[in-house]
């Protein structure tokens, strides 16, 4: 389970619907083959600002900031855990992601994601692989969410600066 704050890096295109997933299913990642709708989001300021600058200059970025109240989050720091899904560190972080995607359309990650899905999972704890990223910098990525319980994501905007 989580439950607190969460911060995403979303381009500017996309701002007016920071609950979409529309990017991501759009293009697909390390955690959601394309089709499925994700958001990544951070624990922390600092490393959504890593994440969103991953390819060279940072570009035009709208940050956000969510209340979460998530069940149901794999941890990826439990290290028996990942085994019993024939994953370990090695893997989740494993940079050929992209090329296992291209190559043959899913990428082992994402088959562990898939997997999790599956089981009931609506999100996944997982460590920045973004550079300068240590182990305390954290991620969640959401496959599963709304308004409502198990799954509560809600933007923060007070002022509706989003509108």
């Amino acid at each position: 389970m989580f439950k607190g704050e969460l911060y995403r890096a979303i381009n500017p295109i996309y701002a007016r619907e920071p609950l979409s997933g529309y990017g991501a299913q759009r293009h697909g990642g390390r955690f959601h083959k394309k089709g499925v709708p994700a958001l990544y989001t951070s624990l922390s300021i600092m490393t959504v600002i890593r994440e969103s600058n991953q390819v060279g200059s940072l570009q035009p970025t709208t940050i956000v900031s969510y209340r979460a109240d998530i069940e149901h989050v794999f941890d990826s720091r439990n290290e028996a855990a990942l085994a019993a899904y024939g994953m370990d560190a090695a893997a989740l972080a494993d940079i050929s992601w992209r090329d296992q995607m291209r190559s043959s359309g899913e990428a082992r990650t994402q088959v562990f994601a898939r997997q999790l899905i599956e089981d009931g999972y609506h999100a996944l704890l997982v460590q920045s692989y973004a550079h300068g990223s240590s182990s305390s910098d954290l991620n969640l990525v959401l496959w599963h969410w709304g308004d409502t319980a198990p799954s509560r994501l809600v933007v923060t905007d007070d002022e509706n600066r989003l509108a």
